[in-house]
């Protein structure tokens, strides 16, 4: 049997060429001064300028590290849904996709698209399902982000187990693709963006699927927690005793056929935990490498988001486990991509 696979469920274009934040901030700008209004046109990015911010960054990474291929999407503080409008979001959503898709036709091998939506606060989800559709149909993006939180830290929308998201979810399940739940800035200044403020999001995220029955509705969605599923493996007893306070059955019926974790936890001791807690079905491996925490920990030498080698390390999963983790997981949970792959003899 061949080694297996390293699939990291978690990337995003962090390392975009400048162009593309002068680009932002000049439709930012224009918020107050429609004159100034960019068009998507004068965006100049060339093949040469995608290559150079993927060689030198996540490619040279994960041929460091032994990595394989990344679920890639556009860089998650990026999305800002709280800025300007449905319109504002429409169209930084386009070019920021359009960006992923160029980066994995340049590079197949090694990346596959996830879909940024055009979220903004209020505005009925409907109106992110063409962007949604262009992503799946043209581009062969294989997932989707879902921002639980437009507003950026002020959680004005309904809970995901409202109805008012069901067009989303209906879509996916047409697909039959996941979606990541994953906030993009925090504009609230008591929670900062990464320390905080995602790993609310995850927790929340998880407690409001404990509380509703949206599986029932939609028995084949799946959602993956990232970040390792913020303080849910840590408070597991907790959530089983609040599932079952709540008359739910438990959490392995109500959730885990449904709801999956990644690997983006930053030391050992919680890549640990994770493996020991959550079964190993519901975990697939990411890094959101060259993300929130990028520095080398003076501790193990390495990098925090070299989270492979947590992988490795822990003795709560076998060589089959990780096999699992690596791979069979992403598979499973990622349809498209199972087929992408079959379809190159892997």
């Amino acid at each position: 049997m061949r080694p297996p696979l390293i699939i990291d469920v978690h990337g995003h274009y962090t390392t975009a060429p400048k162009a593309l934040e002068a680009w932002r901030n000049r439709q930012i700008a224009a918020l107050q001064d429609p004159a100034l209004a960019p068009s998507p046109a004068e965006l100049r990015i060339s093949d040469d300028d995608i290559r150079e911010s993927i060689e030198t960054n996540q490619l040279a990474k994960m041929r460091e590290r032994g990595g394989d291929l990344t679920i890639f999407s556009p860089r998650a503080s990026f999305m800002a849904h709280h800025i300007g409008d449905f319109q504002t979001s429409a169209t930084w959503a386009a070019i920021c996709n359009e960006l992923v898709f160029r980066v994995t036709q340049l590079f197949p091998e090694h990346f596959v698209g996830a879909a940024m939506l055009p979220q903004s606060p209020g505005v009925d989800p409907r109106t992110c399902i063409p962007e949604l559709r262009k992503c799946v149909e043209q581009y062969g993006f294989v997932g989707l982000n879902l921002n639980p939180d437009p507003s950026g830290g002020h959680w004005k929308e309904p809970p995901l187990t409202d109805r008012w998201w069901y067009p989303i979810y209906e879509v996916m399940v047409e697909y039959d693709i996941p979606a990541m739940i994953h906030v993009s800035t925090s504009c609230n200044a008591c929670f900062h963006t990464t320390g905080a403020h995602y790993i609310n999001a995850d927790t929340t995220a998880f407690m409001q699927l404990i509380q509703g029955d949206l599986f029932k509705d939609f028995p084949t969605l799946r959602f993956i927690i990232p970040h390792g599923g913020g303080a849910a493996p840590y408070h597991w007893g907790r959530y089983r005793g609040l599932a079952q306070e709540l008359k739910k059955p438990p959490l392995a019926e109500h959730l885990l056929g449904n709801v999956f974790f990644d690997t983006c936890v930053y030391h050992q001791p919680g890549i640990d935990l994770l493996t020991r807690v959550v079964p190993v079905d519901n975990i697939l491996f990411a890094s959101e490498m060259i993300g929130a925490v990028r520095g080398i920990d003076p501790q193990t030498g390495h990098h925090y988001d070299d989270t492979k080698r947590y992988v490795l390390a822990t003795p709560h999963l076998d060589e089959a486990a990780r096999r699992k983790v690596f791979e069979d997981n992403a598979r499973r949970v990622f349809p498209r991509l199972d087929a992408q792959l079959k379809a190159r003899g892997l």
